[in-house]
């Protein structure tokens, strides 16, 4: 198959008709071009607070709701650019609501209409101490007919033990946001070491421009990403696509399930299969003074 994964620009939205068009525009530029996984950036989806008007967009804490709040019509934009371009979509994500605090939620959604629920799991410091978002459902796997997908939501990647829980996945979806160069690479570096250990392949996505409108967003840095383990028929890099840093496009590549399979049955290394063999051996080290 072929993933495309989204360096995504958010614009000052004046009317819900120019959001589907944007949206509409976006997907079959990538379907266009052979894709039939889309995955779009985290907090993509804030773009539509500005629906309410620039005072609300750029209230952190009324953007959160105001953006919740049109997250269903959201979701069925999508569902019908699914449908109409058979496509499985990972719907930026966006601030929802719940009985407590909103949690910070991507959504795959499938050309049949279907709606997979992934929430965050590790907040962000500007997350947890000045938003208050919270933790949301637990990580899952979504078995598609495009093969095992899971998402890990930006900072989520940077932690192996996450990545672990997603092992049975074909494909991790890494949807970011990252207002800094630094950040970019950390969760880059992180996207890939996922690919590595877990022997699959891990799609990164990114907003990227400026959102002066939004004192949560600011202005971010970022590219589309594909990675893949840096074994037996797959590039030595790790990188089978990486695109220009800030430039608004789709970054594609075509992704070979059956290689995966093969890499995990017989790679020059066994990384997935050896995982356990840590066991035992990772307790914190004890400290041995040389002289």
């Amino acid at each position: 198959m072929k993933i495309a994964t989204a360096a995504y620009p958010l614009d000052v939205l004046t009317s819900w008709a120019q959001y589907e068009d944007k949206l509409a525009g976006w997907v079959a530029q990538a379907a266009g071009q052979g894709a039939e996984l889309l995955v779009f950036p985290e907090y993509g989806a804030m773009e539509l607070a500005t629906l309410d008007g620039l005072e609300v967009a750029g209230d952190l804490e009324r953007s959160l709701f105001a953006v919740s709040d049109r997250l269903a019509d959201a979701d069925a934009v999508h569902v019908r650019l699914a449908a109409e371009y058979g496509v499985h979509i990972v719907a930026a994500s966006a601030p929802a609501a719940t009985e407590t605090r909103p949690v910070n939620r991507a959504r795959l959604i499938t050309p049949t209409g279907q709606i997979g629920v992934q929430d965050k799991q590790i907040m962000t410091r500007f997350e947890e101490e000045v938003w208050d978002v919270v933790p949301g459902n637990p990580l899952q796997v979504f078995d598609t007919t495009l093969g095992k997908i899971g998402i890990l939501i930006c900072y989520d990647s940077e932690f192996p033990l996450l990545g672990r829980a997603l092992t049975e996945c074909d494909v991790i979806c890494v949807p970011s946001v990252t207002e800094t160069l630094a950040g970019y690479w950390r969760v880059r570096i992180g996207t890939m070491a996922r690919a590595l250990e877990n022997q699959c392949m891990t799609a990164m996505s990114s907003v990227v421009g400026a959102a002066g409108w939004s004192d949560a967003l600011g202005t971010s840095f970022g590219a589309g990403g594909i990675y893949c383990p840096p074994d037996r028929g797959f590039p030595d890099t790790g990188v089978l696509a990486a695109g220009v840093l800030n430039d608004p496009v789709w970054t594609c590549a075509d992704v070979d399930l059956a290689q995966v399979a093969e890499v995990r049955r017989d790679g020059i290394v066994l990384n997935r299969k050896h995982w356990d063999h840590q066991n035992g051996r990772d307790a914190p080290a004890p400290s041995i003074r040389l002289r």
